[in-house]
């Protein structure tokens, strides 16, 4: 029996499609449609319902050493307020989740992971924590909404102090408020765009998700369900666990380095990332016709060199784009390549990721 989000009931209210996702029940659209939803957060602002995301609570005089040890990225250095996105591996280098980290204050960190690692994710860290350190899974105590979109500023600034509301991008403010709610807000989104990401009590969920799309909606804000939220992540290049990444796939094969310090103290797979790759991540964009999907075959010149990851008809772009997972070394940018639809090959051409930046 999947589960309900504080905010299933507003879901229902709006006509969303619920679908089955991480065990959780949620709106994969709602009657406005993937393209629109997906155009609302390019050209507007878009609300999301990410309450199926877990959230862990780390405290104690050994929460840093425990965070280098059982994640890839470095946390020796990091200022109050900060966030910093990190794989985390197992022995053999591949990767048990993503997730991002946020600095609340000395010996005090607040952890967001995937939905449907959750259980896995909290078993995994506590079986691994050492020392004088505290491990809490908190998730069900709150409701997460996503806004995202160029004009998300605005509308926050409405409902939030001013003066309370993160100013760069990945850091967060844990003392804040909206619509009269304590809240915590993160400069953070899996969209592309500008945004926020919002922690509130459960059950004050209803009231802030209503508030924002009250306020929002002179604005041309509108909810969004998880179909949008796949486009977009997707045009951005964001890597989605389960598809770019999983336990026999690397954070370095998932092109996702930048969040692997190999210069830091030992960490759990580290020897195992110091190892050649044998796979690389790439972006492919269709010049031929067709659309692709994940786990289709890649070749080049005739040969099998990999598989999509994730794909999907991009609606900013315009264009099929795909993830694929390819023998390391075998593509570079530009290369053309063909794709194994249901039999038929689709060309496509080797392009930097992401497929999809915004302008500054």
């Amino acid at each position: 029996m999947d589960k309900k989000t504080p905010l299933y009931d507003e879901h229902v209210r709006l006509g969303g499609k619920i679908v089955s996702f991480g065990g959780y029940a949620l709106p994969v659209q709602y009657g406005t449609g993937i393209v629109k939803e997906h155009m609302a957060v390019r050209e507007q602002a878009g609300l999301f319902d990410v309450s199926h995301m877990g959230e862990f609570e780390l405290k104690g005089p050994d929460s840093v050493k425990n965070l280098n040890r059982l994640l890839t990225n470095d946390y020796t250095e990091m200022e109050d307020g900060r966030c910093r996105y990190t794989p985390m591996c197992y022995p053999n280098g591949g990767t048990v989740d993503d997730l991002i980290v946020a600095k609340r204050g000395e010996n005090d960190y607040f952890l967001i992971v995937n939905a449907s690692n959750r259980e896995k994710d909290f078993a995994w860290m506590t079986e691994n924590l050492q020392g004088d350190a505290v491990l809490r899974d908190v998730s069900d105590d709150y409701a997460e909404i996503a806004l995202q979109g160029p004009a998300s500023k605005e509308l926050i600034r409405k409902l939030s102090p001013s003066d309370r509301l993160p100013k760069k991008y990945y850091t967060a403010v844990f003392d804040t408020e909206i619509a009269g709610v304590p809240a915590i807000i993160s400069r953070t989104g899996y969209t592309g765009e500008f945004g926020y990401e919002i922690y509130v009590p459960a059950c004050e969920g209803p009231k802030v998700w209503q508030a924002l799309l009250r306020e929002g909606e002179e604005l041309g804000v509108i909810p969004c369900g998880l179909g949008a939220r796949d486009t977009l992540r997707l045009e951005a290049g964001m890597p989605l666990y389960g598809h770019e990444m999983n336990a026999e796939i690397t954070p370095l094969e998932a092109d996702l380095g930048f969040a692997v310090k190999l210069d830091k103290d030992d960490f759990i797979g580290k020897e195992a990332l110091l190892q050649p790759m044998k796979r690389m991540r790439v972006g492919l964009r269709v010049t031929g016709r067709g659309i692709l999907r994940e786990e289709l075959t890649v070749l080049k010149d005739g040969q099998a060199i990999g598989v999509t990851t994730s794909g999907t008809f991009a609606p900013f772009l315009k264009v099929s784009i795909a993830n694929a997972l390819v023998e390391a070394g075998s593509l570079e940018i530009g290369d053309k390549v063909q794709v194994d639809v249901r039999g038929r090959l689709v060309d496509a051409e080797v392009v930097p990721l992401p497929f999809y930046k915004r302008a500054k």
